[in-house]
């Protein structure tokens, strides 16, 4: 018998939560093959199995949390055969609930030592075994007979109702009336809530504006896209162009790219520039790294390769540490002004904005210019009014003059 434990994931991260189970008691698993994913607070991780065999139990159920080095499955040896026969009741049941039951066996050793066959999730095992309630004797609202924690519960607390009059099985999002609905939040979209209330606890938070007109940038990127693409094999976005000048704008203002630790200023000399990426389960961080030494071909590659991992809920730990400073463009769902919070312990997140047609003066002439608005989000307790502002002006005149980012690439 093998166990399937919850494996060292990071140094940060001591526990996570079962997001789902893609093996099931009873179903054959190949030595190496993905048993289980857990979601942690950064990214989702899959569990392989050390031995081959039949999984035997499984220990946790799909949203319970569980910790590093915890017993999740076992795994024993066996071809894995289908279920057991069911009693002479069960199979006297219509053929349609035959079919749609699962087919893995659900034995179980009850008190007396009698083999108890009753189909119920894990987490409804457990809530049994601790109340003293035989599985067997609970009423499942579920169709298809599958016992899970709600219905435990109901039969501790009340007289068992007729099936007719059995309550419809609650989803994750609980109801309650009709008026309101009760969705648990995912364990990252709670890290994401903890950790931003303590950005803006811990940090002297400001935000400083400026707009840049993106006429240069946009014709630039118009005329050589298609040679790009030819070239390179990726298609030139405005976010290289941002990096870019992110990155020397970064140069010449050291402590927007350093962070507090104590008493101490911690001026980092890499350019690791973290791209958020919306995602399902919400925003990630993912870093481009290095990206002082990438040219735009390189870092339009990172961040396109990063985008569909993010979405494809397959970042790893090292793809979300070690950033220095972050973009984040609202402007891809139409936000024309916000104030990013800062990303961790960084001083500085710069957010990009929707490009909108304005009239703007240009000399004594008023003409209709593609402008952006652009905010830097920074800590106050290390970057003063000075640096906030000449960073920020720097990326605009970057963007507004690209050819000198080609030339400086």
């Amino acid at each position: 018998m093998a166990e399937i434990r919850v494996p060292e994931l990071a140094e940060s991260i001591t526990e996570g939560t079962i997001a789902r189970w893609l093996k099931q008691p009873g179903e054959t698993v190949e030595k190496g093959e993905f048993i289980v994913e857990l979601e942690t607070d950064k990214v989702n991780v899959e569990v392989i199995s050390e031995e081959a065999g039949v999984v035997q139990e499984i220990l946790a159920a799909e949203g319970d949390t569980v910790e590093v080095g915890q017993v999740i499955a076992t795994v024993g040896a066996g071809s894995g055969a289908p279920a057991a026969p069911a009693p002479a009741a069960e199979q006297a049941a219509p053929k349609a609930e035959e079919t749609a039951a699962p087919a893995a066996p659900a034995a179980a050793a009850t008190e007396e030592g009698t083999a108890d066959r009753t189909i119920a999730s894990p987490a409804a095992r457990k809530l049994a075994r601790e109340k003293g309630i035989d599985l067997a004797a609970v009423s499942p609202v579920d169709p298809m007979g599958r016992v899970r924690v709600q219905d435990v519960e109901a039969h501790g607390t009340a007289p068992k109702a007729p099936a007719a009059a059995a309550p419809a099985p609650k989803a994750a999002a609980q109801q309650d009336d009709g008026r309101i609905t009760r969705e648990k939040m995912t364990r990252r979209r709670q890290t994401i809530a903890k950790r931003l209330l303590e950005v803006k606890q811990s940090t002297a938070m400001l935000t400083t504006f400026n707009e840049i007109d993106m006429t240069n940038v946009m014709e630039l990127r118009s005329r050589k896209k298609d040679q790009f693409f030819e070239q390179n094999d990726v298609r030139l976005g405005f976010m290289s162009f941002f990096t870019k000048a992110v990155v020397a704008a970064l140069k010449k203002y050291p402590y927007v790219n350093s962070e507090i630790d104590g008493d101490e200023i911690l001026l980092k000399n890499y350019y690791d520039i973290g791209i958020a990426v919306s995602t399902e389960g919400g925003l990630v961080v993912p870093n481009v790294v290095d990206a002082d030494r990438k040219n735009f071909a390189e870092i339009e590659a990172s961040i396109g390769e990063l985008a569909v991992k993010a979405r494809d809920n397959k970042l790893t730990i090292a793809d979300m540490t070690g950033g220095s400073f972050t973009i984040t463009n609202g402007g891809v769902f139409g936000s024309l002004m916000s104030t990013p919070i800062l990303n961790g312990t960084q001083v500085g997140i710069l957010g990009m904005h929707t490009i909108q047609k304005r009239p703007v003066a240009v000399g004594d002439q008023i003409e209709i210019r593609p402008m952006m608005y652009v905010a830097l989000s920074y800590d106050h307790r290390v970057i003063d009014g000075k640096d906030s502002v000449g960073f920020l002006k720097m990326v605009k005149e970057l963007i507004e003059n690209p050819e000198d980012l080609l030339l400086g690439s």
